[in-house]
């Protein structure tokens, strides 16, 4: 879903002086104004709303811009943009990657995988050094002051952040419902023997611990039904570490993961309490259960923590329990994803 774009400054003109200076050759002198104007306006001559021909938006800083102290800049307005907006996010297909640990590790993998890391514009706080192992790649560096590292990390101490990447969204990530182009579900992941697939997860630190989670265990993608945040959120991509850039990720609805599994001929497993008065009776995650899918491709599924899992996921997966000794009813849909991943994880 596009949504409109509009240039921070705009030069107006009454509507004779235009039909004058289109249609008639009569010389019109630019006021003082009008020259003011322009050169407000040249800031963003380098600015290319759909460079590629992909429909995405753009917003390219200009070469020449090396620094940035004012809060009020229009890039810097961009980037609050980027933070704050899933719409606008996803229309410029753009997020801001905050910390220098996480902009790291998505570059090391990028490089170990030979994918190119698209990194269209690192700030760097004032006096601050490069972040180790990007100092040979070239992206345009710019020089940010505390005011502006506060406003854009978010972070009250802008000294514990030293570096903001402005990242294009990676080639695995890719929205079913947007781009109808990619209706072979043999394209969206490199391999499907684990799959997790998130259902109705709203809060984005638990989304990005999970994808973080399955990263660690080495499953092969996240698929999203609808009802999730935007794994490019702030919140999401800080919990994640970076991880929402490295693996793939699907958007879609419940045909599309149909469709996953007809194709791949996949279990479909969902994390569920053991609560008394169910219709399905959940298996529980033993050594015996794990052994007997351990070479099966498989979906696990995880609901919400306030609704937990949807109807239709209910009603579609072989429910799967963690067993407990103690009185507790569930755990935090992070801590028991993090279960799950690990004794679900494939074998060598």
């Amino acid at each position: 879903m596009l949504c409109s774009y509009k240039l921070w400054v705009q030069a107006s003109y009454p509507p004779h002086l235009k039909l004058l200076n289109q249609n008639s050759k009569i010389p019109i002198p630019k006021t003082k104004t009008q020259f003011q104007r322009k050169s407000l306006d040249s800031r963003f001559d380098d600015i290319d709303d759909d460079a590629d021909g992909s429909g995405l938006r753009k917003f390219a800083l200009p070469s020449h811009v090396k620094s940035i102290t004012s809060t009020s800049n229009p890039f810097v307005k961009h980037c609050l943009k980027l933070k704050n907006s899933s719409s606008y996010r996803h229309s410029h297909a753009s997020a801001l990657v905050v910390g220098t640990t996480p902009i790291r590790e998505i570059y090391r993998y990028k490089e170990s995988s030979k994918e190119k890391t698209v990194i269209d514009c690192l700030l760097l706080l004032e006096n601050a050094e490069i972040p180790e192992g990007l100092d040979t790649h070239s992206c345009h560096v710019v020089r940010i002051g505390s005011m502006v590292m506060k406003k854009l990390s978010g972070v009250q101490s802008a000294e514990s952040i030293e570096a903001i990447a402005l990242m294009r969204f990676p080639t695995s990530f890719l929205n079913l419902t947007v781009d109808q182009n990619k209706s072979d579900s043999q394209s969206w992941f490199p391999s499907t023997h684990r799959i997790l697939v998130l259902d109705g997860i709203q809060d984005p630190g638990n989304l990005g611990t999970l994808i973080r989670s399955a990263m660690a265990f080495q499953w092969d993608g996240i698929f999203l039904l609808p009802g999730c945040c935007d794994p490019f959120n702030e919140k999401a991509l800080r919990a994640s570490r970076g991880a929402s850039f490295q693996l793939p990720i699907v958007s879609g609805s419940w045909y599309h993961l149909q469709t996953l599994k007809d194709t791949f001929n996949m279990k479909m497993l969902a994390g569920h309490p053991d609560i008394d008065g169910k219709l399905k009776k959940p298996f529980s995650l033993s050594q015996e259960f794990v052994h007997s899918v351990a070479h099966v491709p498989s979906c696990l599924v995880l609901g919400s923590e306030g609704r937990g899992l949807s109807e239709k996921s209910q009603l579609k997966c072989e429910l799967v329990s963690i067993p407990m000794t103690g009185k507790f009813e569930s755990l935090n849909v992070s801590v028991a994803g993090g279960i799950f991943l690990y004794m679900l994880q494939p074998k060598n």
